[in-house]
């Protein structure tokens, strides 16, 4: 079995065969498991890692309480991504991130604490082909 995830200094990602936009019920395309909660240093690496039919996320919107957020985005790239946090009970352990003219991605958080073995069961569940709602970690 491969292994589910990028190079170690990448992004630790597992995408859905078919993620994306699918009309307007929610689901989750994937899963991300960062090594913080510090969205500054953990954004830039997961944006690299995203396939390029994303489009340019320009938004991001996750779990206030959790996250650590400074100012309302970052540059990353040149370009400027707005981050913002929620308290939302819906955000949960999800970051959604929107491209203009492209649409909208729901990745699962898997938490930075977790074992190995967790992550692999949440990651693999978050890329199923059968999108569910309201799973958390």
């Amino acid at each position: 079995m491969t292994s589910p995830f990028l190079h170690p200094s990448s992004a630790r990602l597992r995408l859905g065969e078919h993620s994306g936009p699918r009309g307007s019920a929610r689901h989750i395309d994937g899963a991300w498991w960062p090594r913080s909660y510090d969205l500054t240093t953990e954004l830039p690496g997961l944006l690299a890692a995203l396939p390029h039919r994303w489009g340019h996320i320009t938004s991001v919107l996750v779990n206030g309480a959790v996250w650590s957020l400074s100012g309302d985005g970052m540059l990353i790239e040149d370009q400027w991504v707005h981050a913002r946090g929620t308290d939302s009970p819906r955000a949960g352990h999800t970051a959604c991130l929107l491209a203009p003219g492209q649409g909208r991605w729901d990745l699962l958080v898997v938490p930075p604490a977790a074992t190995e073995a967790e992550a692999e069961r949440l990651m693999e569940t978050a890329a199923a082909d059968d999108p569910f709602v309201g799973r958390t970690a």
